[in-house]
């Protein structure tokens, strides 16, 4: 569309260079050029806007269609019965898609490369979320945000992310009725609903707008709706017609593709048609980082849906756990044992797992040809079919610490403990058997205490713990104190208490010079919004241990879960830095004579006065554990911690953790490795891994389910249990969905849940259970005549593996330092010789054989975490 006499004056220049460089190719086609201008500005005036009716929005489509007629905007429509490819959208400048919630793979790729090309979209209401899992992401990706969930009437308003040329356009914040957005990647929130947690109203990308309302609905005023969608074609630079006044309703048109014709010789990407958005070009290439992130991806989700099938029917399977006794009868066969395969026993998943990796093979030959659409598409179809495929039907879990964080927000949300008993038989059906309840949050406790200034008033007039201890115990769970450390103020709680912004809560409103600061004396936290207690402060030390002692001993908590045990995020330059209180810089000026207030990253004493805050963290934890274990020495004690590199978080928060695990001052690390994709996880978890070889402390990662689809949050379990880690903790039972509950309760649950060991409690009966799981997987494996090992090797395998079993069986029966002694010998004897047998054979693949090496790394932590466990006077012999 020629928009202007600059652009149609550039246009006339490039047509003449072209024709005076081939006139005679020119002469026969000359004649077409003033129709192609005529046709192609006419399709544009035309097709300005394209609207996708679909079977969701019939019911508003007159409404839909009938505002954008009084908006005076060119719009023609895209039925998606008949929408298949690029070519069915048309060559329309933007695309509305009001409601769509149902949308195919054939759709969304063709939305992606119609997309590529310039095309822009408006997104509204809870389009795409009918779609197929793969879809979904990929929606999520090309629009910037996904509908959540409905909200009530709440006012919309306008936030600092908003584009520019919207400010003064009053009708587009109103007051009605919309929906919950979730941004993704790389956008930005344009307007929000002012309720409590202010959620997404309208979020903005380069190439979309998402609307957080069902754009069209009769309950929604017409001009809020007009008002928006022209300052989402103004956004785009799209002409619409301010002047146009309707008189009559006429049923807008299909949109037209417009093909435009070439000259002869000439290549797509060389077309004399009007330069725009739309240019001809060939699919983008993939760039050499994109296809390595894809193909790790795939090449994990295989190995991880591979190592699951083998878990699940390992379990299902009545196979002898004497390693030696199938390794004799499989030798004695003449013929396989194909009828108990787990590839007959699973067609539909074998099938599915051989084509996945053929098109991972595949992918890589069409990238080094640079076919790059078909190399995709055969990408997506491998991992669609996995994730649709995905052994989310079967037991898969192993003895493991099963945690949840049950949230502030549920526990007030059930105001009785008959309603906090639905939120437990929930978690229960799931398979959770450790729960991190919120006991101290933002300064409150949520229990009438005696050392705390103030009860959460949501939650007066009952006591939440005493009825979460009761309620876990009778489901055979346990229950874990979850406190907030040092974090004493948080703007979000005062605004849901209806409390000023900057209220300084219950404790430093009393005591303010217990408060942490920055360098310039402000309190409050410049991005999280938080106040922090000055952890050198002695008075607050004594207060957070006095309240750690009446959680201990007033209920009967099986564990305290320590969070905020660190400073506030610090920026590495040190323009923004944190710990300023008065007795931390009082201490500071005694031991070295100067005021940390006066020192710089780089100067002499820096790296003393970040020392010093990482000692007060130490000292706390150190304190804490000691009185803790001193009044009630079954008590564990956890730590929610940041999973960031050991030097970047001393810098940013002094949280030292691997001198808590190194000292045994806490049993369990729960790092807060929270991912939206199961590749980030595995990178986040992975750098704690290689941190924890031999550790006295047992490893949760922490898997956030906001946002996260029920299947990645399965496979994120699955990885977990691949890797050295002996659980892990669910961010947070208000994400608990009740899809996501069943899926887990399949998953997670035996039939003998309720005398599972839990590692934390009985390790070294858990160190027996897993391995005798570890014992099914392989010897299932052998009896399928899976492994290509020499049968010597295979013989001196069994004899090993039994003889650990053993070992194992009396540490379990009969704990003392000279069966662990006899355990910790033979296990480390038989990993050594393991991965020797792994390296000899090669029918097991890569990822399943370092899932078996990773669970006996586990064991061997479970048997030095074990020893903690023991008698102190069989503790010393031990250690002597």
């Amino acid at each position: 569309m020629l928009k202007n006499a600059k652009q149609q004056q550039l246009f006339n220049l490039k047509l003449n260079i072209f024709t005076k460089q081939n006139s005679i190719l020119l002469k026969p086609f000359f004649f077409f050029i003033p129709w192609l201008l005529s046709a192609n500005s006419a399709s544009a005036a035309n097709e300005v806007l394209g609207v996708v009716k679909s079977q969701e929005n019939a019911n508003r489509w007159q409404e839909i269609t009938a505002r954008l007629h009084q908006s005076g905007v060119k719009y023609c429509t895209v039925d998606v019965r008949e929408w298949q490819s690029l070519e069915d959208l048309g060559d329309v400048e933007a695309l509305l898609l009001p409601n769509v919630e149902t949308i195919d793979n054939l759709q969304a790729e063709s939305l992606q490369q119609w997309m590529n090309r310039g095309g822009k979209v408006i997104v509204a209401g809870a389009t795409g979320n009918s779609s197929s899992f793969s879809v979904k992401e990929q929606l999520h990706s090309l629009f910037g945000a996904y509908w959540q969930s409905d909200l009530a009437t709440a006012p919309l308003r306008l936030t600092a992310d908003t584009p520019v040329e919207w400010y003064g356009r009053s009708p587009l914040a109103r007051t009605f009725s919309g929906g919950k957005l979730i941004p993704t990647n790389n956008s930005q929130t344009a307007a929000i609903w002012k309720t409590v947690d202010e959620p997404a109203a309208a979020v903005v990308t380069e190439n979309s707008i998402f609307l957080g309302w069902q754009w069209g609905d009769s309950s929604i005023p017409a001009s809020l709706d007009r008002a928006w969608i022209t300052a989402a074609l103004d956004r785009y630079d799209i002409e619409t017609n301010r002047l146009f006044v309707p008189t009559s309703f006429v049923e807008p048109k299909p949109c037209q593709t417009s093909k435009p014709l070439l000259f002869p010789s000439q290549e797509p990407t060389q077309s004399l048609l009007p330069e725009s958005r739309f240019g001809f070009r060939l699919e983008p290439a993939l760039s050499d980082e994109q296809v390595t992130e894809m193909t790790s991806e795939l090449t994990g989700l295989i190995g991880r849906f591979e190592a699951s099938l083998l878990t699940a029917n390992a379990r299902e399977s009545d196979i002898d756990l004497s390693t030696s006794k199938v390794i004799e009868q499989l030798l004695s066969r003449k013929t396989k044992n194909i009828e108990r395969s787990a590839l007959a026993k699973d067609r539909q998943s074998s099938r599915v797992l051989k084509t996945a990796k053929d098109n991972l093979q595949q992918f890589a030959y069409l990238i080094e040809k640079r076919n790059y659409t078909q190399a995709k598409q055969l990408w997506l179809d491998a991992r669609n079919a996995l994730w649709d495929n995905y052994p989310t039907d079967r037991h898969l879990a192993q003895t493991e610490v099963r945690a949840m964080w049950l949230d502030r927000g549920t526990i007030v949300k059930a105001k009785s403990k008959s309603d906090l008993a639905r939120v437990f038989d929930r978690m229960a059906q799931a398979g959770i058997n450790t729960v991190f309840f919120e006991t101290v949050n933002a300064g409150y406790t949520i229990y009438p205490s005696q050392v705390a200034p103030e009860q959460n008033p949501l939650t007066k007039y009952w006591d939440p713990l005493q009825a979460a201890v009761e309620l876990a115990h009778e489901r055979g769970m346990e229950l874990h104190a979850w406190v907030w450390a040092f974090a004493a103020v948080n703007q979000r709680h005062n605004v849901i208490l209806n409390l000023p912004e900057r209220y300084l809560g219950p404790i430093l409103s009393r005591f303010p010079n217990w408060a942490t600061s920055d360098r310039g004396g402000e309190r409050f936290h410049y991005n999280s919004g938080k106040v922090f207690l000055d952890p050198a402060n002695s008075q607050v030390k004594l207060y957070l241990s006095q309240l750690l002692e009446e959680i201990a001993t007033r209920y009967e908590v099986d564990g305290i879960h320590l969070d905020y045990v660190r400073y506030p995020f610090q920026s590495p330059t040190g323009t923004l830095t944190y710990g300023y209180g008065m007795a931390a810089r009082q201490q500071f000026f005694q031991q070295t004579g100067v005021d940390p207030m006066t020192l710089q990253p780089g100067d002499r004493l820096w790296s003393q006065w970040t020392g010093f805050r990482i000692r007060q963290i130490d000292n706390f934890i150190f304190s804490a554990s000691q009185k803790l274990k001193q009044q009630r020495p079954e008590l564990i004690i956890s730590t929610a911690v940041f999973p960031m590199p050991r030097l970047e978080r001393l810098n940013k928060i002094q949280q030292n953790w691997e001198e808590w695990i190194e000292q045994g001052w806490i049993d369990m690390l729960v790092p807060m490795t929270y991912a939206l994709d199961t590749e980030r996880l595995q990178k986040l978890a992975g750098s704690v891994v290689d941190s924890y070889d031999r550790s006295k402390a047992l490893l949760l990662p922490g898997i956030r389910l906001l946002n996260v689809p029920n299947v990645v949050a399965v496979d994120q379990t699955q990885l977990l249990r691949g890797m050295s880690t002996e659980g892990f903790a669910l961010f947070a039972a208000e994400n608990l969905n009740p899809t996501l509950e069943r899926v887990f309760s399949r998953t997670n649950k035996s039939s003998n849940t309720d005398s599972e060991p839990l590692p934390f409690r009985q390790p070294f009966q858990a160190t027996l259970s897993r391995y005798q799981s570890l014992q099914r997987e392989w010897n299932f494996t052998i009896d399928n005549d899976r492994l290509a090992i020499k049968p010597i090797t295979l013989k001196q395998w069994g004899e090993s593996a039994d003889e650990l079993a053993i070992d194992l069986e009396r540490l379990a029966e009969e704990p003392s330092t000279k069966n662990l002694f006899a355990s910790q010998v033979a296990l480390a004897s038989f990993r050594r010789q393991f991965s020797q047998w792994m390296k000899e054979t090669k029918s097991i693949a890569p990822y399943q054989a370092e899932v078996w090496q990773n669970r006996l790394n586990t064991l061997d932590r479970l048997l030095s975490y074990g020893e903690k466990k023991l008698p102190d006077s069989e503790e010393q012999t031990f250690s002597n």
